[in-house]
């Protein structure tokens, strides 16, 4: 089966395309990199040639609210009508869990931007809404930091390894197109500023952490419904105490932001 990864070379795209050149598939990494990109169609049309599947995992360069939307507005439409006239059979993207619960996040308005235009498509598709990945925390901590002072929400938290995320969308892009949405989410449930706390001592970082349920995340007030499933999810199988004791082991730089 030809499989096509847009943002293939980054961190989940990578992880894609590498499970599923081990499962036998003929899979293009396609990014910017190597020649292929949604937003000004270059290269796109040549790569999905004889393609069964799409499996969407690119990221816009800027977070910047107007540009975010513009991205994935303009490459889901490109995507979409190049599938169309390839004969793609199955559309996989992944998105945000609670896409649709904070609006006040430019973000999270833009990817549910993105979801209405597949389900509008006609196009057989799935859609995998990932909570927040591990490897995220520590820009969302930094995000909240004040001098010596991080303000976090104590909404409950689910957040999920980037492999796991990639072993679903593996799953799913071989598997009979869903069209409707999928959700993954990480084993452990717990307040935000706790898994701050578990992040910043596994860091040695000595800062405080301070629950405020006023804390913005990203622009919006979170409840326990934000940021976790809405129903049953997939559960991944690595938890977070383990990835971050794995991380420190292997003495790498948990990222920042």
């Amino acid at each position: 089966m030809k499989i096509v990864v847009i943002g293939g070379s980054g961190l989940v795209g990578a992880n894609v395309v590498s499970r599923l050149r081990q499962d036998g598939h003929e899979v293009v990494a396609a990014s910017p990199k190597s020649g292929v990109n949604a937003v000004t169609r270059e290269g796109l049309a040549e790569a999905l040639s004889g393609a069964q599947v799409v499996v969407d995992v690119a990221n816009s360069p800027s977070w910047e609210d107007a540009a975010v939307l513009a991205f994935f507005e303009t490459s889901t439409r490109n995507l979409m009508a190049a599938e169309a006239a390839a004969g793609v059979q199955h559309h996989v993207a992944l998105s945000i869990v609670g896409t649709e619960r904070s609006p006040e996040n430019g973000y999270f308005r833009a990817k549910k931007a993105q979801e209405d235009l597949i389900k509008a498509s006609g196009r057989p598709f799935t859609i995998l809404r990932a909570t927040q990945f591990f490897e995220f925390v520590g820009g969302i901590v930094e995000s909240a930091a004040d001098g010596d002072t991080i303000r976090l929400s104590p909404a409950l938290f689910q957040p999920v390894a980037s492999d796991d995320v990639a072993a679903s969308l593996a799953d799913l892009a071989v598997a009979a197109p869903v069209n409707g949405t999928v959700e993954v989410a990480g084993a452990d449930a717990a307040p935000l500023d706790e898994f701050a706390r578990q992040y910043l001592t596994a860091k040695g970082d000595r800062r405080q952490v301070i629950a405020d349920v006023h804390a913005r995340y990203f622009g919006s007030e979170l409840d326990d419904r934000s940021l976790t499933p809405a129903g049953k999810a997939r559960i991944g199988a690595v938890r977070f105490a383990d990835w971050l004791s794995h991380a420190s082991a292997k003495q790498v730089q948990l990222p920042s932001h």
